[in-house]
């Protein structure tokens, strides 16, 4: 099993833990990058780094691209043609904003999916429909082997 194939399924195992800005326990409490945390545990252990304390807005306060950035160091980035699932998605959710969203991709074929948190919701899988497909900023894989 690829490490992408190991990411969705544990990604679904978060299906239905609450939204909780800066969580990351599974059925307790994640936020979207609190996903991609967790994600990482379960395939590699300890996370490679610590997480700052962050606002729910804090990508409009400074509008550098820290999610992006960060993913470039412990992600492996790919192009838009090779959609896998697993595939860590990063989505802008202003035109011109930075990217602020996560989400890992469940399904190919004509009917995408992604497994996500958001504000008001619980981790949930998604369509990958027009609007959000629309705002991907950029793609990644997680790593193969141990991180």
């Amino acid at each position: 099993m690829t490490a992408g194939e190991r990411a969705a399924a544990e990604a679904r195992l978060w299906l239905g833990t609450p939204y909780v800005h800066q969580a990351s326990t599974r059925g307790a409490g994640s936020d979207c990058l609190g996903l991609i945390r967790g994600i990482w545990r379960a395939l590699y252990g300890a996370e490679p780094c610590l997480v700052p304390a962050y606002r729910p807005d804090w990508a409009e306060a400074d509008r550098r691209e820290t999610l992006l950035a960060a993913a470039r160091v412990w992600l492996v980035e790919k192009d838009g043609a090779s959609a896998a699932v697993g595939d860590v998605l990063l989505f802008r959710v202003c035109d011109r904003g930075p990217a602020r969203h996560l989400g890992v991709q469940s399904a190919l074929g004509p009917v995408p999916r992604f497994i996500h948190a958001y504000s008001g919701h619980d981790v949930t899988e998604s369509a990958l429909s027009a609007p959000w497909a629309r705002r991907i900023a950029a793609r990644f894989a997680f790593p193969e082997g141990d991180n």
